[in-house]
């Protein structure tokens, strides 16, 4: 008994130490991170169709020589100045990005992006959301959501590209475009709610450890790790995900009526092709294929707003390194079996 006590001792000894350095480190750079100023941001924009014709006047020349490259020359310049004259005229379309984690931590960066792109889009303008996300914690997709909305109300095209996955978080972000494409094999749905926490009162109980949760509120604390949990706790925390998952279901309704929701609403993903039957998607595209061809009638401008590296991140990248290499160091001493 003295054994395992001085095992399990060390053990929670460990983890305490690990994650009380990272919140540590984590809040120092929060700290920081808030100190810098906004024109640390720049804005970044690509006119793509001018590197696609770029790319392929260099593909073309390899290829042509002597009198025949002349003329090609000659006639590109020619075509050039007449494009120059016409793309004041043709569409334009904004290409944004969003890759999506936990905490949908993209969202206030791509909000700021959305401000700039609504200060000059024209009522003939598309917006193209290239979006990657797997979902993640609620009230922070339901912002994410939010600014898409935004883009969606003031604009007569929002188109959604998905070339890898749109779950959770990510289709309630992705259903709010006018048109969602998806690759074949990308995933989508995940139209539902999950939460799961351990519970270790049994094991505190087995070797005589007390622990007390105070609460001034009846449901301020349903579920806990350490407590011990009880029925009502339970039946409260699952009308709570039952209630958040009505709200998910009708945001999803609101903006695509045509989605037979009862059907798709409970938790699966499909891949693209199947996503298409279910009319999560509209159609089969990847990205890449469907701004090629928008290329011909269209300018396209791919628009970013980049943070500047700074000191800040500089630190940043290495004591998240060095984080990472401690823990990779003490995970498998932590996984050790005790006896």
């Amino acid at each position: 008994m003295e054994h395992f006590l001085t095992e399990y001792l060390s053990f929670v000894l460990k983890t305490v130490t690990i994650l009380a350095a990272l919140i540590v480190m984590l809040a120092v750079l929060a700290s920081l991170k808030r100190q810098q100023k906004p024109h640390d941001e720049h804005l970044s924009i690509e006119h793509l169709n001018g590197q696609l014709d770029e790319h392929k006047e260099q593909l073309t020349e390899q290829w042509l020589e002597g009198a025949e490259l002349k003329q090609w020359r000659k006639q590109r310049k020619q075509d050039k100045k007449a494009q120059q004259k016409e793309r004041s005229e043709r569409p334009r379309i904004f290409v944004l990005d969003f890759d999506g984690d936990l905490a949908a931590s993209d969202a206030d960066r791509f909000g700021r992006e959305i401000n700039v792109l609504q200060t000059v889009l024209r009522s003939n303008d598309e917006v193209v959301v290239r979006l990657e996300s797997a979902g993640g914690y609620v009230h922070a997709y339901g912002y994410a959501a939010a600014q898409m909305l935004r883009l969606r109300e003031s604009i007569a095209a929002l188109t959604v590209c998905v070339d890898k996955v749109a779950a959770s978080g990510g289709y309630m972000m992705a259903c709010t475009g006018h048109r969602i494409l998806a690759a074949p094999f990308a995933v989508i749905g995940s139209i539902g709610v999950v939460a799961e926490l351990p519970n270790f009162n049994k094991l505190l109980k087995k070797h005589d450890i007390d622990y007390e949760v105070l609460t001034a509120g009846e449901y301020k604390r349903t579920l806990t790790l350490f407590g011990e949990n009880t029925d009502q706790g339970r039946q409260k925390f699952l009308s709570e995900l039952e209630q958040t998952h009505g709200l998910f279901k009708q945001f999803v309704i609101e903006n695509r009526p045509a989605v037979d929701i009862e059907q798709v609403a409970k938790g699966e993903v499909w891949y693209g092709r199947k996503a298409v039957e279910q009319q999560l998607v509209d159609e089969l595209s990847t990205s890449d294929a469907y701004l090629l061809k928008r290329s011909s009638e269209a300018e396209i401008y791919e628009v970013s707003l980049e943070q500047r590296q700074s000191l800040v991140d500089r630190v940043s990248q290495r004591v998240t390194t060095q984080l990472e290499r401690r823990v990779l160091h003490w995970l498998p001493r932590l996984r050790r079996p005790m006896s």
